[in-house]
């Protein structure tokens, strides 16, 4: 499980400008939830690069005051205008407690129909679950090796690992292999002089 470690300092005023004066001093203000009594604390906005903007699943190993806490992102909140980072709702993790979150899916294997010229399209990059901390992943796999040009996996093919539960529709697709406009066309072109040739036939006879 891929991790990032956060230093923060606790905070005890929590007033609107209070809250201004942190962000202008580059601080983020963040709550930790789930762990009896919610943490509220700060830390440099630089410390969440490498857990917000990032397609990875990552765990924040959080170290507030000497005491540590691992956690998940919940909630962030972006400034309209600037995108910056204005507070982060975390989750702390509990073995045993249940959670919902959202996986990276990732492809194994090779789809034959791109080697007869698809395109292979992903249409769902993360997939809701349920679960507890013992058995959190950072990534989920779906195997394309039988894909053939037209034809898509769903969700429910999506190998689930011990522990989970799917908490998105088992219906909604994950990938394709897209038939290209030209290679259609060609498909179309071929369909059509194969009829033309059997009616041709058929006339003879």
């Amino acid at each position: 499980m891929k991790s990032i470690a956060i230093t923060g300092n606790q905070r005890t005023d929590f007033g609107k400008k209070s809250t201004k004066l942190t962000r202008r001093e580059g601080l983020v203000p963040c709550v930790i939830y789930g762990s009896g009594n919610n943490v509220h604390f700060t830390s440099d906005s630089k410390s969440f690069k490498n857990l917000v903007y990032t397609p990875d699943f990552k765990v924040a190993n959080i170290t507030v005051d000497g005491n540590d806490y691992k956690c998940i992102v919940k909630a962030i909140q972006f400034h309209p205008v600037t995108d910056k980072i204005q507070h982060i709702d975390f989750l702390q993790l509990v073995d045993g407690n249940k959670m919902k979150v959202e996986i990276p899916i990732r492809f194994k294997g090779v789809a034959p129909g791109t080697k007869a010229g698809g395109k292979l399209t992903q249409k769902l990059r993360r997939v809701k679950i349920k679960t507890t901390p013992e058995y959190l992943v950072d990534e989920l796999f779906v195997d394309i090796s039988d894909l053939q040009l037209g034809s898509s996996v769903k969700v429910k093919d999506i190998e689930l690992k011990e522990g989970m539960a799917l908490e998105t529709s088992a219906g909604i697709p994950v990938a394709s292999v897209e038939v290209p406009r030209a290679l259609r066309s060609a498909m179309d072109g071929v369909d059509g002089e194969e009829a033309a040739e059997g009616e041709a036939a058929t006339e003879g006879e």
